[in-house]
């Protein structure tokens, strides 16, 4: 197992866990998860890449998975800096980062911040920019008061929080025994739970990050994969909006899709990321 430090919490140094698989030559997919999951869940996309040559590297954000839970630096300036320490660990060159959820907040805030001089292309996946909260500048936006609640309810029962949450995930309701089995449903709960307490409930305000200063600095080609039907980053609040705010964009639009589209469309999600990454 490889981690490297990226930070320190008094006497706890804060460790950020990751793989690197397949050809060391290959062109380089980074993978970064979304909330609540970790590096693993992007099994289906990972096996694909590997058996088209990619080096493929995951990881786990920290506060979950098999990083340090930390009480510190859930926020997209230090996740970004994260990302940044574990593509200057392994002095990568050329990458594709592919981020889903709040991994799509590591792509932009990185690209914003460091721009793309390690980087090649980009792929936001169920989308969390431009900007989510609702404020006057910005009327597109979810209420505060949704933010709150989802807070509240992580105090209350974090376990039974995640069970609402994960049946927005995959839209259960309506994918239950065909595209999201119980077996998989279980298999993220029991990631959700695993992860860090104080890190599900600090997570949420970082949701709530303003990347529209970072969109326009991003210029490398982005492919944008969205459902219509994501009950977790609303279609019309986040990906609809980027369309004129990325400099070269791709949009594939999941019709029916839930916000977990990675693992329920592959038939859509994975063709339509091999074939960005390989033109």
């Amino acid at each position: 197992m490889s981690y490297i430090t990226v930070g320190q919490e008094n006497s706890n140094p804060v460790n950020i866990y990751y793989e690197d698989h397949g050809r060391g030559g290959g062109q380089v997919a980074v993978l970064i998860h979304g909330y609540p999951l970790n590096g693993h869940s992007w099994e289906k996309q990972e096996r694909a890449l590997l058996e088209a040559g990619y080096r493929v590297i995951t990881y786990d954000r920290r506060g979950f998975g098999k990083s340090s839970q930390p009480t510190v630096g859930f926020n997209y300036d230090t996740l970004a800096h994260d990302l940044k320490a574990l593509l200057d660990h392994l002095d990568l060159r050329d990458v594709a980062l592919v981020g889903f959820s709040m991994g799509t907040g590591e792509v932009t805030r990185y690209l914003g911040a460091y721009g793309s001089g390690r980087v090649g292309k980009a792929v936001l996946m169920g989308a969390i920019p431009p900007f989510l909260l609702k404020t006057d500048n910005n009327p597109e936006g979810v209420d505060r008061s949704v933010f709150e609640d989802i807070k509240s309810a992580i105090v209350a029962d974090r376990p039974a929080y995640f069970k609402t949450f994960l049946d927005n995930f995959y839209n259960v309701d309506m994918y239950a025994g065909t595209r999201i089995s119980t077996e998989a449903w279980n298999n993220s709960f029991n990631v959700a739970v695993a992860a860090g307490a104080h890190a599900a409930y600090a997570c949420v305000d970082a949701w709530l990050t303003d990347f529209r200063e970072d969109l326009p600095r991003i210029d490398v080609p982005t492919l944008l994969i969205h459902g219509d039907a994501d009950r977790i980053l609303p279609y019309d609040a986040t990906a609809k909006r980027l369309p004129g705010l990325i400099k070269d964009l791709e949009f594939v639009t999941v019709e029916g899709g839930p916000h977990n589209v990675a693992w329920t469309h592959p038939e859509i999600v994975t063709p339509a990321l091999m074939d960005f990454l390989g033109h």
